[in-house]
């Protein structure tokens, strides 16, 4: 858990939710809550929460936000909004294998 340790928020690592948030998809984007931290969060578009969604399913950020459909010079929103849920907690780093 380096990244969360060192408080920087790395978009050329693995990220996931943390397993106790639960996502609640809106017409707007979504909703997250943490059941631990009793924290709640909201995604403004549906496309970070494609991205949010299909996070441990990618070896790093950039490239979940590639396979939503957000290309490179256009990530850097969504790269700032993932670093903002990172640093309460909502993402952690996936293990290091």
């Amino acid at each position: 858990m380096r990244g969360l340790l060192t408080g920087v928020f790395d978009p050329d690592r693995g990220w996931r939710l943390h397993p106790k948030v639960a996502v609640r998809p809106e017409p707007f984007g979504a909703l997250l809550y943490h059941f631990g931290t009793r924290k709640l969060s909201f995604l403004k578009n549906r496309t970070i929460l494609t991205v949010v969604q299909s996070l441990a399913d990618h070896p790093d950020v950039r490239s979940a936000c590639c396979a939503a459909g957000v290309d490179n010079c256009d990530q850097d929103p969504y790269l700032h909004a993932l670093g903002v849920l990172a640093g309460s907690n909502m993402l952690v780093p996936q293990e290091d294998k």
